[in-house]
C-alpha cells in the first residue's frame, strides 16, 4: 500500500515532487504503448537516480495502482482527467489520503473530490468502471464466467501480485531455500500446490540475497511453474522450449531433466535469449542450447521434424491472466485475430518437432477462449494422431498438492485463475502425438 505523507514540510514537499514524478511517468506509459510499462519505468529511474528506493517504491506503485484501476479513477475524475488528476484520485479513493492531504501537496478543491469519493455507491457503477475492464475484454469474460464470478476475478487482478519463487532443485531443497531466506531476514511461506514454489507476500529486493546469487531460486509465479510441470520433463530426453523468451521455464525443465539430455531454447528474439545466458549459467545449467530462429517454419525447426520427446510452447497472447503485475496491458489495442492465426501456426510448427509417442504442451498466460480452447480444438480437428492427457493425474505424480483441484473442466486442461488459486492466469494442455503402430504379421 502506498504510504501516506509525512506531515512535516520536507515530508510534503518530497511528496509533492513524488506524485509530480508519478504522473510523469504515468504519462508516458498511456501514450506509448509500444514498450511495456516496466521498461518505461526502468528507464525513467535510470534518468533519476537521484531517486532512493522508498521514492522509487511510492513512484512505482502509484503508477502501478493507476493502471490497474484506470477506468474507475477516470470515472471518478471526469473526462479528459490529466495523469496528475488520476494520481490524486488513485491516492484519495485506494490509499486513504485525506483531502487536506492533497491540499498540502498541491491539489486544488480536493474537499469536492473527496466529498464525491465518500459519497459514491461503487455498487451502482457500470460494471465496466468496477471491474477496471475495457469494454471488449469484460464482454468475453462476461460470456465465459457470469458476472459474480467476473467481478471477483477483476477484484483480484486488481490487487499487486505476491513474489513467488521456484527453487532450484539442482542445487538445493526447497526447506533448505526457505531456511536460507529466513535467516537472511526474507522468511518465506510454502506455495500451495507447487511442491518447487516458495512465495513473499510483500516484494523485496531478493536479487541481493546470497541465496539468488549462488543460484539457488528464480522469479517464477506459481502458475508458470505448474504449468510447467505438466511437460514432465525427464532425464536424457530431447526436449524443445519453443517460445522460450526471458527463459523461466527453460531453466525449470533443465532442472526436472536433472541437467542431462539436451534442451533447446527457441526463439525470434536474439536480445531475449542473451538475457538468458547469464542466468543459465547462475542455474547450473550446461544442457541448454539456445537457438535465434526467424520464424515457426525456420529451417533449424525442420531439422528436428520427429525427433523430440516433449515439446513446450508458450505461445504468444493477449496476456490477460498477468494483469496484476502487468496492468498497462488492458489498455493496449488487441487484435485477436491476428494472435490466433500466430498461435495456430506456431502450435502446428511445434508439432511437426513431437516423435510418435511424445508429448507437446501449449500454454498461454490469457484468460480467454480464443486463445485457449479454440486454437486446441482446431488442432485437434486437424491433427488427429493427437489426443489430450488428464492434466490432474501428471500433476499428481509430479507431487502437485490438491491437483484435483486446480482442474475445473472436462477436457483434461489446466485453468489458472487469480481469484480461485492465487497464482497469474494461465491456460495449459498436455497432447500426446500416437505411437507407431506395429504392422501385424498375419
Amino acid at each position: 500500500m502506498t504510504k501516506k505523507p509525512h506531515n512535516n514540510a520536507d515530508g510534503t514537499t518530497a511528496r509533492h515532487t513524488h506524485i509530480q514524478q508519478a504522473a510523469e511517468l504515468l504519462d508516458l506509459i498511456l501514450n506509448n504503448s509500444t514498450h511495456p510499462a516496466d521498461k518505461h519505468m526502468e528507464s525513467y529511474f535510470r534518468e533519476h537516480r537521484n531517486m532512493g528506493v522508498r521514492d522509487r517504491g511510492f513512484v512505482a506503485e502509484a503508477v502501478y495502482g493507476c493502471l490497474r484501476r484506470r477506468r474507475f479513477l477516470e470515472y471518478v475524475a471526469g473526462e479528459g482527467a490529466s495523469p496528475q488528476m488520476l494520481v490524486y484520485v488513485y491516492l484519495l479513493a485506494t490509499q486513504g489520503w485525506s483531502a487536506r492531504a492533497l491540499t498540502d501537496v498541491g491539489m486544488a478543491d480536493a474537499n469536492t473530490l473527496a466529498t464525491r469519493v465518500r459519497t459514491l455507491d461503487k455498487n451502482a457503477l457500470p460494471l465496466g468502471v468496477r471491474t477496471d475492464f475495457p469494454d471488449w475484454l469484460m464482454e468475453r469474460l462476461l460470456t465465459q464466467l457470469g458476472e459474480t464470478e467476473t467481478v471477483a476475478l477483476a477484484d483480484a487482478l486488481n490487487q499487486p501480485a505476491t513474489l513467488d519463487l521456484r527453487v532450484n532443485t539442482l542445487k538445493a531443497d526447497r526447506d533448505s531455500v526457505a531456511q536460507r531466506l529466513a535467516d537472511d531476514g526474507f522468511p518465506v511461506e510454502l506455495t500451495p500446490y507447487s511442491p518447487l514454489g516458495l512465495r513473499r507476500r510483500e516484494r523485496v529486493p531478493l536479487f541481493n540475497t546470497p541465496s539468488f546469487k549462488e543460484g539457488l531460486f528464480e522469479i517464477q509465479d506459481e502458475g508458470s511453474q505448474l504449468v510447467c510441470l505438466l511437460l514432465e520433463a525427464k532425464r536424457r530426453e530431447m526436449v524443445v522450449d519453443f517460445c522460450a523468451g526471458a527463459g523461466g521455464k527453460t531453466l525449470q525443465i533443465g532442472a526436472l531433466m536433472a541437467n542431462t539430455g539436451t534442451l533447446y531454447a527457441f526463439d525470434v528474439s536474439q536480445k531475449r535469449l542473451d538475457g538468458l545466458k547469464p542466468r543459465i549459467k547462475r542455474a547450473g545449467l550446461d544442457i541448454v542450447r539456445m537457438v535465434t530462429i526467424a520464424h515457426e517454419r525456420d529451417s533449424r525447426v525442420q531439422r528436428l521434424q520427429g525427433k523430440i520427446d516433449r515439446v513446450l510452447v508458450d505461445a504468444p497472447c493477449t496476456g490477460t491472466g498477468t494483469l496484476r503485475r502487468n496492468p498497462d496491458i488492458k489498455w493496449r489495442t488487441v487484435d485477436l485475430p491476428e494472435i490466433n492465426a500466430l498461435q495456430q501456426r506456431i502450435l502446428a510448427a511445434a508439432a511437426q518437432m513431437v516423435k510418435p509417442g511424445g508429448r507437446l504442451v501449449y500454454v498461454t498466460c490469457s484468460l480467454l477462449k480464443e486463445e485457449n480452447d479454440d486454437v486446441i480444438n482446431a488442432f485437434l480437428s486437424q491433427h488427429p494422431d493427437f489426443h489430450s492427457l488428464p492434466a490432474a493425474q501428471i500433476l499428481a505424480r509430479q507431487q502437485v498438492t490438491r491437483a484435483d483441484a486446480l482442474i475445473t473442466g472436462d477436457d483434461h486442461a489446466l485453468r489458472l485463475y487469480p481469484h480461485r488459486h492465487g497464482t497469474d492466469g494461465f491456460y495449459a494442455i498436455a497432447l500426446e502425438r500416437d505411437a507407431i503402430k506395429e504392422k501385424s504379421t498375419l
